[in-house]
């Protein structure tokens, strides 16, 4: 019970400072949000979303799961991506996975760790796409971090595999998408593939007419 009132207490104190810096920051943010941006990442404690872009509370709409799945049939995910492209207008939406991911070394191991193994399938679905690359990879932890960034990748096709996104482009909304991956040893993020930014960019086979 004490560790839950330092966080009261920890809360008190930054509400203090927030409005000793700015008094009309809570009523000017109790308006309404209007970000930019919408960040699927991982649930991991070490990935603060808004920490590591450096931007304030009400400039990021953010979604995370473990190992930052974008899956066909979660309707969590699907529901934070309608709103924000739908209602908020979103114009960038930002997959972000993390090296070292310990959703992504789970999918590796021929292990049971419970519920989570019918999440994580759908990672093991990357590296049997991608197996040969990744058994060539010698090291280990080389090995993790590049099905990192191939989950990445992957959910961000996934992403612009949906109908909520193509219908953005079709009526000509401005939503650009990106895969980036954030390193816990260093805090810097790094871009893992080009932008897509309309229909064009993306296999004939998923473009939804």
């Amino acid at each position: 019970m004490n560790k839950l009132k330092q966080l009261f207490d920890n809360n008190a104190r930054w509400a203090k400072n927030i409005k000793e810096e700015d008094s009309d920051f809570f009523t000017t943010l109790s308006q309404q949000q209007s970000p930019e941006y919408l960040w699927i990442g991982c649930s991991d404690s070490r990935v603060p979303a808004n920490q590591i872009v450096d931007l304030l509370p009400g400039e990021l709409f953010v979604h995370r799961n473990v190992a930052n799945l974008v899956v066909h049939t979660d309707l969590n995910c699907l529901s934070v991506m309608q709103y924000a492209v739908d209602v908020l207008k979103v114009k960038h939406i930002m997959v972000t996975g993390h090296y070292g991911c310990g959703g992504v070394k789970s999918a590796m191991q021929n292990q049971q760790f419970g519920i989570v193994d019918y999440w994580i399938r759908n990672i093991r679905d990357v590296y049997f796409n991608h197996q040969d690359e990744l058994d060539g990879i010698d090291d280990e932890v080389c090995r993790i971090d590049r099905l990192c960034e191939l989950n990445v990748i992957q959910q961000t096709c996934n992403v612009a595999h949906t109908n909520i996104v193509q219908d953005a482009w079709k009526r000509g909304q401005e939503l650009t998408l990106h895969g980036w991956c954030y390193s816990i040893k260093d805090g810097i993020l790094r871009n893992l593939m080009p932008a897509i930014e309309d229909i064009d960019d993306i296999s004939e086979r998923y473009r939804i007419v």
